[in-house]
């Protein structure tokens, strides 16, 4: 029976993700014209050179396999950047819009967080600890990158919050900040 072994899940898997790097090579520009902040600007350009990285590993480990690579068409990837391109594309103050890309930006990186920690897990079951290696790199990366978006999304979401309280009721911004106004920990954007 064929595509029935936990190999042809891994397969599957790889091939999923590099669709979803593709698809990514090709949202995140859009996302850097309509970035207004310097530092996302930086951030988002950084993640897109290492996102072709990302991209060449999976080609690595086809050809490290023997296997010509073919993409799968990853609709969870699709959806995830089609839905962040409608909230971006809304008519935002523009720091509010930086707020947004960033919340479309970690909701792509918790996506791909999971595929690469699935498939790094079925290469290491698969003994392929060379294709295990490579992506264990990408999850790191991943998991900066988002660490990174949520450092960011605590400036940028305050600013945000204080031009949006100024334009609606023209009194001046809270200065406390929300570790302030709460104990919880801030976790994304």
């Amino acid at each position: 029976m064929k595509g029935q072994s936990i190999e042809d899940l891994y397969v599957d898997q790889l091939r999923d993700l590099y669709d979803a790097e593709r698809q990514i090579i090709k949202a995140l520009p859009k996302m850097i014209r309509a970035a207004a902040s310097d530092e996302l600007k930086a951030a988002l350009n950084q993640h897109l050179e290492v996102t072709k990285e990302q991209e060449q590993r999976i080609v690595q480990i086809f050809e490290g396999r023997g296997e010509k690579l073919k993409a799968q068409k990853c609709k969870g990837m699709n959806g995830v950047l089609e839905e962040g391109s409608e909230l971006v594309e809304k008519d935002w103050e523009e720091v509010v819009r930086d707020a947004a890309i960033i919340a479309a930006a970690q909701r792509v990186e918790h996506y791909e967080m999971s595929g690469y920690g699935t498939a790094c897990a079925l290469a290491t079951l698969l003994g392929e600890d060379e294709a295990a290696q490579l992506l264990e790199k990408t999850l790191e990366e991943e998991k900066e990158a988002d660490q990174k978006l949520t450092d960011l999304s605590e400036s940028i979401n305050e600013e945000a919050r204080d031009q949006s309280e100024e334009g609606v009721s023209g009194k001046e911004p809270r200065t406390e900040t929300r570790k302030e106004l709460s104990p919880r920990k801030k976790h994304v954007a």
